[in-house]
């Protein structure tokens, strides 16, 4: 008897086991996961973080070149800010695999690095200060740290591109996540050599990438594929990967941190909570989003944060860059950041282990939740809430039949966006533009946007009409003004107007050149500006000639006598 009634049990389990397999097919329209993944990340600080970590084709980017007149507006403001002659001077003894290329390639791949803001903030004071930052930062990350060289150590930056002591054919090292047994190592899977071991992902590039789950979303970042950098992680090291890496640890929060970005730009706005820890704006902020855990939080600074604070003042002097009195540049007393903070942020996709009566299958939740740890899923890219569910519920069959959820009704079809208007100009002479020939097919009433040039000014870009003053330049050029327009269901279309802005040269008195800003100007240079003549100061004072304009300009920045003398 006790032989037939274990038989008995076990036939009975078994058959429990193959119900619990053969779970009930659950089926899910595309549009009602389309739904679900927007109404979770339907908030404030995921749009504002969405839209600063944006990228664009990397057929754009590769098609950057310096002082290229088809360069994005974010990179023609950041050579407007730093050029490359200055660019040498900063990073003088930098590896050959950092570049001023790269650099606005980097640029051209992140919009938000110098980007232009619509709200009232000053978009090239934040796009200075970001440079600043990264380029302090730099100096400590990177930077050759030689007291005995003819180079100040906050012009060290960049000299390594390669983890000390690490190279290529170097194996077993920042590889221990490869494993395919763990997720991480089924999510990034890792390169191998030709022997069958894994590729090592110690740091490379300026911010010293490492590991390969990180790596593998910067690759799918840049990629939309994460198996490139993965298989070829040199590249990281050997192209403008070296410097976009930066940019994207720049421009990328890490829960509860907010990104370097938005505490220089403004966005994050510390609350109470980040107030009673010690967390307030400014650049020892950004060295606590680096290395807080080793840097901060001790009562003193240490020679890290010293090292940095000290680069930053020299590098900010050079570019132009304002320091408050009262920015807190050190991090001594900041404690950790945690869950309370006004940065606090929720972005990987985790399983929903919710009850949910008259579901299917026992009453699983069929859904997916954030948290705020790192997952193989993440909130920044989309497709990944729905790849989230067939995870970890493998029976979820998600249908896109391609067609509207009522046959009868019509699909909805973009605007068409146009602009009218002159298209040349004298320098900072008003103009107008119209945008009130966009149309819509389904004649909805459309909203506008308008994204005006660098220098220039209007009173308002959200209407059809816009009144610009165009940008006052020293020499004709071509600038682009764009406008998007927005249908009734939030469907966008976008138009750039092209428009020469034309200026009379003047010939500079007594063959003297006219002051150009961004010249690396040498010891005695002369030149013509503001009705004046100017000489440009001898060493120490020699490279703040061709720093920050609106600092140097002779006669006319704030600060121009510490590079020129008047004549």
């Amino acid at each position: 008897m006790r032989s037939s009634l274990t038989m008995l049990l076990s036939s009975l389990a078994a058959l429990s086991s193959s119900s619990l397999l053969a779970a009930e097919p659950v089926v899910l329209t595309q549009a009602e996961v389309t739904a679900k993944e927007n109404q979770l990340t339907d908030f404030p600080l995921m749009k504002a973080v969405k839209a600063s970590i944006a990228t664009r084709d990397n057929a754009i980017v590769e098609a950057v070149t310096p002082l290229n007149a088809n360069n994005p507006d974010n990179v023609k403001r950041l050579e407007s800010i730093l050029t490359e002659a200055q660019f040498e001077f900063l990073f003088a003894v930098r590896a050959p695999e950092y570049t001023y290329q790269g650099l606005l390639q980097a640029a051209a791949k992140f919009p938000a690095l110098c980007g232009t803001y619509t709200d009232g903030r000053d978009s090239d004071a934040i796009c200075r200060k970001s440079l600043a930052t990264m380029f302090a930062h730099f100096a400590q990350e990177t930077g050759a740290h030689d007291q005995y060289r003819s180079e100040p150590e906050w012009r060290q930056g960049l000299y390594w591109v390669r983890e000390v002591g690490w190279d290529e054919t170097k194996r077993g090292g920042y590889n221990m996540e490869c494993n395919p047994d763990t997720w991480q190592g089924q999510q990034w899977p890792c390169g191998t050599f030709s022997d069958g071991s894994y590729k090592s992902y110690f740091g490379r590039g300026a911010k010293q990438l490492s590991y390969n789950y990180n790596y593998g979303p910067f690759s799918d970042a840049m990629f939309g594929d994460v198996s490139v950098l993965l298989n070829n992680p040199e590249k990281v090291a050997d192209t403008w990967l070296n410097l976009a890496s930066a940019v994207f640890f720049f421009t990328y929060p890490q829960p509860p941190k907010a990104s370097m970005l938005h505490v220089i730009d403004g966005t994050w706005q510390p609350n109470d909570h980040d107030l009673s820890l010690g967390l307030t704006p400014g650049f020892g902020l950004t060295t606590h989003i680096i290395n807080g855990g080793i840097e901060c939080g001790a009562g003193s600074e240490k020679p890290q944060s010293v090292n940095r604070i000290s680069y930053y003042q020299s590098i900010a002097q050079y570019l132009g860059v304002p320091i408050a009195a009262d920015e807190q540049l050190g991090c001594k007393s900041m404690k950790p950041f945690d869950t309370q903070g006004a940065g606090a942020m929720a972005i990987y996709w985790e399983q929903d282990w919710s009850y949910i009566p008259g579901n299917p299958n026992g009453g699983k939740s069929y859904a997916c939740k954030l948290v705020g740890y790192q997952t193989r899923f993440s909130a920044f890219k989309a497709g990944d809430y729905g790849q989230c569910l067939q995870h970890f519920f493998p029976e979820v069959v998600i249908e896109d039949s391609g067609e509207p959820t009522d046959p009868t009704d019509p699909i909805n079809q973009p605007p068409i966006a146009k602009i009218s208007g002159p298209v040349s100009g004298e320098s900072g002479a008003l103009i107008q533009l119209s945008a009130a020939q966009s149309s819509d097919p389904e004649q909805s009433v459309l909203s506008y946007l308008w994204q005006i040039p660098q220098g220039a000014s209007a009173d308002r870009v959200d209407e059809a009409s816009l009144n610009l003053t165009l940008p006052t330049l020293t020499q004709t050029a071509e600038v682009l003004v764009s406008v998007t327009v927005t249908d009734a269901e939030g469907l966008t279309d976008s138009v750039t107007h092209r428009i020469s802005v034309n200026v009379d040269v003047v010939t500079p008195p007594d063959g003297i050149a006219a002051y150009q800003a961004g010249t690396a100007y040498i010891d005695g240079d002369l030149v013509t500006n503001a009705g004046g003549v100017y000489q440009c100061k001898p060493f120490p004072y020699t490279a703040w000639c061709g720093g920050a304009a609106w600092a140097y300009e002779p006669g006319v920045g704030v600060a121009w006598q510490d590079a020129w003398i008047a004549k």
